[in-house]
């Protein structure tokens, strides 16, 4: 029997037939190539656009404030307002005590009218300014029927001086007396809020 040759159209079919598997393999292996590439990009775009978790804010502290901190803190700026109201109504002979009723009261509000109303019928303001330091709350009575709060600070009168109200012209004052002095003052918490009802000298210097 006679055998026919490998180069006819059988053989050029096998052939071709060899080729178009190899070449369905290939691109079915590309294929999954990239479906793995486009997966693992996917996943990757995934996790780059998924929101990024962030610690959270800590809560707002939800204690109550200190109320003897707070009534120290405020007696404090209570005194500082006295003085700039007492050097206002010292420098104004027709000063009236309407701003200074917002920080004093009792016989401190009393005493302070009477003396500017003094001074003034002699013919003399007071110019310059008042400072304090030192400024120590010695004692607390939150809980009494009226909270009270005991100051002790030194003032400093060395830069409020009395005047001419006219002319302006210093008035002569005793040389030794005493311009830096100890002070004990109490404050009181009124229906319209904390007043200076005692401001006493201590008649020492500082």
């Amino acid at each position: 029997m006679t055998r026919q040759s490998t180069t006819g159209p059988l053989a050029t079919g096998a052939l071709r037939t060899r080729t178009c598997l190899t070449a369905l393999t290939a691109m079915l292996c590309a294929t999954a190539a990239l479906a793995g590439c486009s997966s693992g990009d996917d996943t990757t775009a995934t996790e780059s656009t998924a929101p990024t978790l962030t610690a959270s804010a800590a809560p707002l502290s939800t204690a109550p404030a200190d109320p003897e901190a707070e009534a120290k803190a405020t007696a404090l700026t209570v005194y500082r307002g006295f003085w700039q109201e007492m050097q206002g109504l010292y420098a104004d002979r027709n000063g009236t005590t309407k701003g200074l009723a917002q920080y004093a009261a009792s016989e401190t509000l009393s005493k302070a009218e009477s003396d500017a109303q003094r001074a003034h019928a002699q013919g003399r303001i007071y110019l310059g300014k008042v400072t304090f330091s030192d400024a120590v709350v010695t004692k607390t009575e939150l809980d009494s029927t009226t909270p009270r709060v005991t100051l002790f600070s030194c003032l400093d009168v060395s830069r409020w001086q009395p005047v001419d109200a006219k002319t302006r012209k210093p008035v002569t004052l005793p040389a030794d007396r005493i311009t830096k002095y100890q002070v004990l003052t109490t404050l009181e918490k009124w229906p319209q809020g904390w007043r200076v009802v005692r401001d006493e000298p201590q008649g020492k210097k500082c």
